[in-house]
């Protein structure tokens, strides 16, 4: 059969469950487990908590997921890869060996993984020529340069693979391509070559796959998800891949969820733009060549991936400054109780102008309506509406203004349509908003830059 590599996904994002990740742990006879906690949204956050403290910048669950995974891990010989440095790697890595010290495991070695971060190198990249334009062409960095929070980079698997050759048993990055952290070990493991198209594209596909935890083992299932088992106790999903880059997809025996053709094709085609050309700093990936096997019960198989030479450029994001939102929350019950929330919104947009808040946009929808759909929605009778919720948010150039929302719905309890509930609890604090620039770069100037230092227990 020859030699094959298990890898389990970790948590799928920032806030995600360890338990599942626990089990596979445990049960799932597993190399490798691997994590993608960054959403870019997750970057402006740990930028917030950064600036509130120089010693924060990743995500903080990395302290619950270690305390959970190190004594079973440590014991098995498990290797962690995960993006949760964020903003701070490096930081996180400390977190990680305080961890272990106090848990009296010694021995490990943790890879960190530097470089994606650009946003002191801004100024220098472009005196060295680098124009930093939206893909489109219709922005430039200058639109916003004194609103940027945070500028990172896309890094692929390969800094992560030379971290595992140097002997790491945890390696933590910041920004990374969702696919890196699960292509990473299968690259270093059978020793696939920069040039081994079709098999890193075996990689990304199975990072694709496995970057949403329990997304692809029946989780968010638009198909027959009544049929899905078990929620509760949901597996994670496991690989193992063979050295030609096929690869069976399970989960933890016992576990709930389901590992299917079509819960996995749900996942498959998850934030595909063009299944033919799917760019990742490692491989450009075809999807369409993939074929998919059931084999009995919740195990498939996946081959024929092909690949494509990887791009010159990289992927930069920017994130930065882009105002404020108010936001506020009423409820109304039957009877009329759409026609009310109406009404309320009619009464909150003319006291807006009435006190001349200077807001640049609002919205307003309505819970129980129209909220998920929008204008797609078939209005009822009006006794068809037991209750509705109006939710009605501005955007605003100062927190100052976007306060002033709030207070507009308290007073509808007894100024306004009958039967009103929510207007305290609905209130919400302004959040500043972000914008989210994204721009290429020339690999090179990014990639002789990466650096990857060994932390020992």
């Amino acid at each position: 059969m020859g030699k094959t590599v298990r890898i389990g996904a970790g948590m799928g994002f920032y806030g995600d469950t360890i338990l599942p990740a626990l089990e596979i742990a445990k049960k799932g006879n597993v190399q490798y487990i691997c994590f993608d906690d960054l959403a870019e949204l997750t970057m402006a956050i740990l930028e917030k908590d950064r600036k509130r403290d120089p010693n924060l910048g990743y995500t903080k669950d990395i302290t619950k997921t270690m305390r959970t995974l190190l004594p079973e891990c440590y014991k098995r010989g498990i290797k962690l890869i995960t993006n949760a440095g964020g903003i701070n790697p490096h930081g996180a890595a400390k977190e990680v060996k305080k961890i272990a010290e106090e848990l009296g495991f010694h021995g490990i070695k943790i890879g960190v993984v530097t470089g994606d971060n650009i946003y002191d190198k801004i100024d220098e990249l472009e005196n060295q020529g680098v124009a930093f334009t939206s893909m489109d062409g219709s922005e430039t960095i200058h639109d916003f340069r004194e609103k940027i929070l945070f500028s990172s980079v896309y890094l692929g698997a390969q800094p992560i693979v030379e971290a595992l050759d140097q002997g790491a048993d945890i390696v933590i990055t910041g920004r990374t391509t969702d696919s890196a952290q699960f292509a990473a070990p299968l690259i270093y493991e059978f020793g696939w070559s920069p040039t081994d198209w079709d098999k890193i594209a075996s990689g990304v596909l199975i990072g694709h796959l496995f970057e949403c935890s329990g997304q692809a083992t029946g989780g968010n299932f638009s198909g027959p998800w009544w049929d899905i088992d078990n929620l509760e106790t949901i597996g994670y999903p496991i690989g193992e891949v063979s050295e030609d880059g096929s690869f069976i997809v399970s989960k933890v025996e016992g576990s709930g969820g389901e590992v299917s053709i079509d819960t996995l094709k749900e996942q498959f085609l998850y934030e595909v733009h063009d299944p033919t050309h799917y760019i990742t700093p490692d491989v450009i990936v075809d999807f369409t060549t993939a074929k998919f096997e059931e084999l009995g019960p919740n195990q498939v198989r996946i081959s024929n991936v092909k690949g494509k030479a990887a791009p010159n450029t990289l992927k930069v994001l920017f994130g930065y400054e882009n105002g404020w939102s108010g936001e506020g929350m009423m409820g109304y019950s039957w009877p009329h109780a759409l026609e009310k929330a109406r009404k309320a919104e009619d009464i909150i947009r003319k006291q807006l102008d009435i006190q001349q808040v200077e807001y640049e946009e609002i919205h307003a929808s309505f819970l129980g309506y129209n909220s998920l759909h929008g204008p797609l929605v078939k209005e009822l009778e009006s006794d068809d509406y037991s209750e509705i919720y109006l939710r009605v948010a501005i955007r605003t150039q100062t927190k100052q203004e976007a306060a002033k929302l709030g207070r507009l719905l308290p007073p509808l309890a007894v100024n306004g349509p009958a039967f009103g509930g929510g207007g305290l609890g609905g209130m919400q604090r302004p959040r500043q908003l972000l914008g989210l620039f994204s721009s290429l770069i020339e690999r090179d100037l990014i990639e002789r830059n990466v650096n990857i230092e060994l932390i020992e227990v």
